[in-house]
């Protein structure tokens, strides 16, 4: 098992930047695929960001394409999320959470997460 915990999150004007982080611990990091989810109030769990175990291989939702950057560091055991150009409309609990496979833009396929941390971008 693997254990994930964010952090990173807070209140940004928009336009603004954020950067978050996912620690992960227990067993090797290096063997997930990796992923970013976002809930906002009121509606379901969506996808944007996936990374595969090495790190050289992305795809994101068209909602964040050009403004979000997944990234790894194996040997820190950290997923990031660099935000950029924040917008109202990404705010949001962003969710880190983890996979044995391939990449996959399904919530249900991914059998560990994070606890969640709260991006709020202000108008």
């Amino acid at each position: 098992q693997v254990q994930l915990v964010e952090s990173g999150g807070g209140l940004v004007q928009a336009g603004g930047s954020l950067r978050l982080s996912c620690a992960a611990s227990g067993r090797t990091f290096s063997s997930y695929t990796m992923g970013w989810f976002r809930q906002a109030p009121g509606k379901e769990r969506d996808f944007v960001a996936t990374i595969n175990r090495n790190g050289d291989n992305t795809y994101y939702a068209t909602s964040v394409k050009g403004r979000f950057t997944i990234s790894r560091d194996n040997a820190k055991n950290t997923l990031y999320l660099q935000m950029n150009s924040l917008e109202p409309e990404d705010t949001a609990v962003y969710y880190c959470a983890a996979r044995i496979g391939v990449f996959s833009t399904l919530s249900y396929e991914y059998g560990y997460w994070g606890q969640g941390t709260q991006v709020t971008v202000s108008s």
